[in-house]
């Protein structure tokens, strides 16, 4: 399967990466009950446990802040989502002088549940987590 979740954000490219393509900047929210990460740069592992119950762990596999990107995988195979194969990219690429598209894309198997169920979880994701970009820029 493959999702693709697209957004205008109202920033220049720089600082929108500032903020989302900081792969270690997580921070607790409603779902969200604990983060951590090991290491930095490329081969990093970020462990993030949810409030719902079970646990997401993600390496960073490419992080290229001159192209705005960063592509990032899930590990672990018991995860929280209900995915295989899982492998993440978000792009971004400037809208203008002072805007920004931000494209959060993935490819995974879907596993134990039905494919549009797993899409509308994916894409919710992705636009839960531009909307927190958007509200630590003040958007």
């Amino acid at each position: 399967m493959k999702v693709v979740v697209e957004e205008k954000v109202a920033a220049p490219v720089a600082k929108v990466f500032a903020v989302a393509g900081d792969f270690g900047g997580l921070e607790k929210n409603e779902m969200i009950i604990d983060f951590k990460i090991e290491g930095s740069g490329v081969g990093a592992v970020r462990t993030i446990t949810l409030a719902g119950g079970g646990v997401i762990v993600e390496r960073l596999e490419k992080h290229d802040p001159a192209a705005a990107t960063y592509t990032y995988a899930i590990i672990n195979e018991q995860t929280a989502l209900p995915v295989a194969n899982y492998v993440s990219t978000v792009v971004i690429t400037a809208d203008g002088a002072d805007g920004s598209i931000i494209n959060w894309s993935s490819t995974f198997d879907a596993v134990g549940a039905p494919e549009a169920q797993v899409e509308a979880i994916i894409s919710g994701v992705y636009k839960g987590g531009i909307a927190r970009t958007r509200q630590k820029l003040g958007l």
